[in-house]
């Protein structure tokens, strides 16, 4: 019975001592609109588009012990591409551009992360009109810590600027410059 109690006290104290040392894990909090993509393209080098993506899931992991443990994994549905314009948005879904019908999701894998003063690189795999390139995103650690529903919730915010050629998408529309609030409630 002692054997069985002290075998009993050391696991709960092995789960307490070693709890810290693993990445917790979150889901991106979109019923409450706590995330954002954004993104701006020049438009014909007179003034910007900009735009969001309004449909969008995905989950983290995060250590602020062990940062580079850190895992990111995002979907988002090209159909809810939407730069407040319904004849622009069509033509931007349409074959011209994103081809929603044949390619319907934008997806980010992490492969790594790198931190550095004040935030860090996040690497990835992005697929963006069926072609996929690894990318980094300069991200920053905005903040976490317990919400006032008795959760615990931790956010980030990103940038990155791609070239729209790069994925197929006409040449003459340049850079993209996209900009990302994440914020996740842990599971």
């Amino acid at each position: 019975m002692k054997l069985k109690s002290a075998l009993g006290l050391g696991m709960v104290m092995a789960m307490i001592f070693f709890a810290p040392l693993m990445a917790a894990e979150y889901v991106i909090d979109r019923e409450g609109q706590h995330a954002n993509v954004n993104f701006k393209a020049s438009h014909l080098g007179f003034s910007y588009i900009t735009g969001r993506f309004n449909d969008f899931e995905g989950s983290f992991s995060h250590d602020p012990d062990n940062p580079s443990a850190s895992k990111v994994s995002v979907t988002i549905n090209a159909r809810s591409l939407d730069t407040n314009h319904a004849g622009r948005d069509k033509t931007l879904r349409s074959e011209q551009f994103f081809e929603v019908a044949k390619y319907p999701t934008i997806t980010f894998e992490s492969t790594g992360y790198v931190a550095g003063s004040g935030g860090g690189k996040l690497m990835g795999d992005l697929t963006i009109h069926g072609i996929t390139n690894t990318v980094t995103i300069d991200v920053k650690h905005v903040g976490e810590g317990p919400d006032p529903w008795g959760g615990y919730r931790s956010g980030f915010e990103g940038t990155i600027m791609l070239t729209a050629s790069d994925y197929g998408l006409p040449e003459w529309v340049g850079d993209i410059e996209i900009s990302l609030n994440v914020e996740g409630v842990r599971q």
